[in-house]
């Protein structure tokens, strides 16, 4: 593990994130890339709207030079964050301590999670927020367009000083919930207390025996908690990772699609609607 990425863009959920993700870098002692989404004047041009050339001139200037002045605030922002998380941002210490960073690129938030995300170790999210029509195209754009394991950070009024100490897995011998072992090894490997959540596999799949067994070959030992899922499994799942202290949940995501979860209902959705501690998510 090498890099978390935290994408922003000013929405006021990037304090959060950066909190959570400053938790595990500490823990990991690994660098974290803040990148802010800059918008492109011509993306807030009105749409569909007749404006003459040289109004459109001076409405892109004042989009480009409120941008830069959001920007500056941001980086000032970032800074003091990094400043109370202890992440180190001299660019002198990468490999000893947690570290940090400032960037920023223009352009849609799904292509600058596209450019920096798919050689990230972990892209770091806030949990989308449902009344505000907040963070939800992140998410996805993170999940369905990187490969790479998300984590989901719930907005908390004292985010968490540690994350992957206990760590519990959902495991349904499915090839989401197999990745999500796979790509979050370094984490896994690293954690005080590990604790395999299991109500049986999928026929003809990897079985809760099987996971144990290859953890153990990675020199890691885990524990199983056999549970009887009631109506809805991802809720057993969230009570259980509370009555076991764990700060973070591993799990594979939307093993039906994205569409079909939000309109019907979903394990995978229930978690991003409701969880109230750190995921890591991996499609």
């Amino acid at each position: 593990m090498r890099k978390i990425l935290v994408p922003i863009r000013g929405d006021g959920k990037g304090d959060n994130v950066i909190a959570h993700a400053a938790a595990l870098a500490r823990r990991m002692k690994v660098h974290v890339e803040i990148s802010r989404c800059r918008p492109r004047p011509k993306d807030l041009m009105p749409f569909g709207v007749s404006i003459p050339k040289v109004m459109q001139k001076q409405m892109l200037a004042q989009f480009d030079n409120l941008a830069d002045q959001e920007g500056i605030g941001l980086r000032e922002q970032v800074t003091a964050l990094c400043k109370a998380f202890n992440l180190d941002m001299s660019n002198v210490s990468e490999g000893k301590t947690a570290t940090a960073e400032y960037t920023e690129e223009a352009g849609r938030q799904v292509d600058v999670i596209r450019h920096h995300g798919r050689l990230a170790s972990v892209i770091a999210v806030a949990q989308p927020d449902k009344d505000l029509n907040l963070g939800t195209n992140t998410l996805k754009a993170a999940l369905f367009h990187t490969a790479r394991p998300v984590l989901m950070c719930p907005l908390q009024d004292n985010p968490p000083d540690v994350i992957g100490k206990n760590i519990t897995i959902a495991w349904n011998g499915s090839l989401e919930a197999t990745r999500a072992v796979a790509m979050s090894k370094s984490i896994i490997s690293q954690a005080d207390n590990i604790t395999i959540l299991s109500a049986g596999a999928e026929p003809n799949t990897p079985s809760v025996e099987d996971l144990v067994e290859y953890l153990f070959h990675w020199g890691v030992s885990a524990k199983v908690e056999t549970f009887k899922p009631s109506r809805i499994v991802a809720k057993d799942l969230l009570a259980l990772s509370e009555k076991l202290g764990a700060d973070l949940l591993v799990m594979g995501a939307y093993g039906d699609s994205h569409e079909r979860e939000v309109l019907f209902g979903g394990n995978t959705q229930y978690i991003v609607d409701h969880a109230n501690m750190p995921v890591i998510l991996v499609h």
